[in-house]
């Protein structure tokens, strides 16, 4: 009896010792899924670097473009040939040459480029029921492509230098004398919010000076917005 009972403890000790040794199940990675979700981010990435390019939003297009390249990196990972990724590569590096340099026509010759390269990848990956296209229209309508920032320093030079010093003393003249309060003024006084800025730009901001000669700027609401969007970027101090 006593036998048995040492035979039985072995037992279970040798059963426990082997089920310690032996590897951990792992779940199954579902490639394609992994696939499918990278190219819907793609698409998308895809989709707002166009509109993104073609209205000279230089920064959002750098952005995108950094996206894109980062998720064709995982892609390759799951491919069974990685190499399939070199064209697209190739492409991509000419439509960041162009985005460098800020030429909107290579831009495009460059982004039709790549979207015939995912084509032919698609093709040849046996996925040929999907193609890709150049946008219409933008793929969210949640988020502006224009680059607010710089439409509104290009609109505060025009449309305010005359009597404000926008950026530069020293390069700048104002017509008004004494000018008005610069940009750099404005901005750093306690009283700054982009609320303040667009109730000032849509109601009072004029019959203001010693001969109430300050026009009335007559803004559309989007230029407002781009003014107020780039005195917030003036503020934070981001490059122009």
């Amino acid at each position: 009896m006593r036998l048995q009972a040492l035979f039985m403890a072995a037992s279970f000790a040798a059963a426990a010792a082997l089920s310690a040794a032996a590897p951990a199940a792992t779940t199954p990675v579902d490639v394609s899924a992994d696939l499918s979700d990278l190219m819907t981010r793609l698409q998308l990435q895809h989709a707002k670097l166009w509109f993104a390019g073609k209205l000279s939003n230089w920064s959002l297009a750098s952005y995108e473009i950094q996206r894109i390249e980062a998720n064709l990196e995982a892609t390759g990972k799951l491919l069974p040939d990685p190499s399939r990724m070199v064209p697209a590569r190739d492409q991509l590096q000419a439509v960041r040459q162009a985005i460098q340099q800020k030429d909107v026509p290579a831009f495009t010759k460059a982004y039709s480029a790549l979207t015939n390269e995912c084509n032919t990848c698609h093709r040849v990956s046996g996925y040929a029921a999907i193609t890709i296209q150049v946008p219409v229209r933008p793929p969210v309508t949640n988020q502006l492509f224009v680059d607010q920032v710089a439409e509104g320093r290009a609109l505060t030079h025009a449309s305010c230098g005359t009597c404000h010093i926008v950026e530069d003393a020293a390069r700048e003249a104002p017509a008004s004398r004494p000018p008005a309060p610069s940009f750099l003024d404005i901005i750093n006084r306690p009283s700054f919010s982009a609320d303040n800025v667009r109730q000032f730009l849509t109601s009072s901001h004029r019959r203001l000076g010693p001969d109430q000669a300050m026009p009335n700027p007559r803004l559309a609401e989007y230029q407002v917005d781009e003014i107020v969007a780039y005195l917030e970027a003036l503020r934070a101090g981001l490059p122009r």
